[in-house]
């Protein structure tokens, strides 16, 4: 039955490994004309396919892929005027193509968040090969909250296990690890300033 559980397009049909050499691609909106274009001038970290409800999803895809590069490293090459945030109260101001609703890029604008500096993006919209391809699954439990059925839920989880990508309901334990690391030094019990 796993093997009938279709996660997302790019991670169903096998992505390629990542390129030694890959120094960054284009990601395009998906309107026929006048497409948005955002530049993203390296590789991207922490590849994960996500099942939370905020992060753009292609068409019948369980999870998204998303992954995350340093803020400078994305610029906008073409059609900045029709982006537009889909959620100005959300931790991640995800800046989506206004008419074909494509998330092209994530950004963390308070500087206390643990992960601020980095932008979220999805690598499968772009059309260069040799991303870094998802490693984990993160808030697999979310996809319920989709309209997963809950009771194809062990289905899922063997197929993400079958795919190399770990389930969790969660983060990965590296990126949980480093928001502990940012509070506790927030906190100054690690090392670091206590916030105001």
């Amino acid at each position: 039955m796993s093997d009938e559980v279709r996660i997302h397009p790019v991670v169903d049909e096998g992505m390629p490994p990542a390129s030694d050499d890959f120094a960054g691609g284009a990601l395009v909106c998906h309107c026929a004309e006048h497409q948005v274009v955002v530049a993203v001038h390296e590789q991207c970290m922490h590849n994960h396919v996500c099942g939370c409800t905020r992060c753009w999803k292609p068409a019948g895809a369980l999870f998204s892929m998303v992954a995350v590069v340093p803020r400078e490293s994305v610029s906008v090459l073409a059609h900045e005027e029709k982006l537009e945030i889909a959620d100005e109260q959300a931790a991640i101001q995800r800046h989506a193509c206004r008419e074909c609703g494509v998330h092209l890029f994530g950004r963390i604008e308070d500087t206390a968040h643990p992960f601020h500096g980095l932008d979220f993006i999805h690598p499968e919209l772009s059309r260069e090969t040799g991303w870094a391809p998802p490693t984990f699954a993160a808030y697999v439990s979310s996809i319920i909250e989709s309209g997963a059925d809950p009771q194809n839920m062990a289905n899922v989880r063997a197929r993400l296990e079958e795919l190399g990508l770990e389930p969790y309901d969660c983060l990965s334990p590296s990126l949980m690890d480093a928001i502990a690391i940012h509070r506790a030094k927030a906190n100054g019990v690690l090392g670091g300033e206590r916030a105001a």
